[in-house]
């Protein structure tokens, strides 16, 4: 019997391409919104932002500054990409109440009722217990098999179901992980850049206030996007990795009550 699985989230192609889409949109927010030339004294992009204009203060944090907005771009379609992925992964209703249920139908003996319960359910944990189920169905009247060997099908079905859905739940993970430990680093050389602008300015015999202004803003804007970046990266990471390890702790706890019920029943 061939399993089914959830379906969902970027292929490697798609996320691919999604990252280099996220990166050009932010070169283009860098020049055409960020450097809007509403945004500075005298429409001059080289001249110096008005008074209280963020976004042309942004503008000024330099070239490092596209490539953040990039990454935090990144990060926000993998964190929507995640939770949709997620919650398709989830199924329908509260995952307890549906293991509580199965377990219910289990003692009552009522196999095609749980069946039933998991094609309502239609989640990652429906999948791997309905293919538990059917095999459960399939060997229980199979006079060619001793229980261990039944057990055993019945633990490799379940075993393969789960290794069919875990790799769709963690699925671009680690383009969240990445970009939490890329987005500081990107940030700091953003930094860096802006403070030897900075100290240049101050090495002059009159310290140029425009240029001092303008290491500080770089300084100071790559910083705060890099950090803002990295830790929403690293919060979304922890919080798709709690939801995971949820789901895989159901689908045990769910494959150990098959497993029990089975050898508990067949003599």
């Amino acid at each position: 019997m061939s399993n089914s699985k959830t379906s969902g989230g970027f292929s490697s192609l798609v996320a691919s391409i999604s990252v280099v889409i996220c990166l050009v949109i932010g070169f283009l927010m860098y020049h055409f919104v960020l450097g809007d030339p509403g945004n500075f004294v005298d429409g001059d992009r080289t001249a110096e932002p008005l008074e209280g204009s963020i976004l042309g203060t942004m503008y000024k944090g330099g070239y490092i500054v596209p490539i953040l907005l990039g990454v935090n771009l990144i990060i926000l379609l993998f964190a929507v990409e995640r939770f949709v992925t997620l919650a398709k992964g989830k199924g329908k209703g509260n995952l307890n109440a549906f293991v509580v249920k199965t377990k219910s139908l289990l003692e009552k003996k009522d196999i095609k009722g749980a069946i039933a319960e998991c094609d309502k359910q239609r989640g990652s944990l429906a999948n791997v217990v309905r293919a538990g189920l059917e095999k459960y169905e399939h060997v229980q009247h199979d006079t060619n098999m001793d229980k261990e060997q039944k057990l055993e099908s019945i633990k490799k079905e379940l075993e393969e179901a789960t290794a069919l859905e875990l790799p769709m739940l963690s699925k671009n993970l680690v383009i969240l992980s990445t970009c939490a430990s890329i987005a500081t680093l990107i940030g700091l050389i953003g930094t860096v850049l802006g403070m030897i602008k900075s100290f240049a300015a101050m090495s002059q015999g009159t310290p140029d206030t425009s240029q001092l202004a303008t290491g500080i803003s770089e300084a100071l804007w790559n910083t705060f996007l890099g950090i803002a970046g990295s830790t929403l990266a690293i919060i979304l990471f922890n919080f798709f990795s709690t939801k995971i390890d949820q789901m895989t702790y159901s689908m045990d706890e769910a494959s150990f009550t098959i497993v029990q019920d089975f050898s508990a029943t067949e003599k």
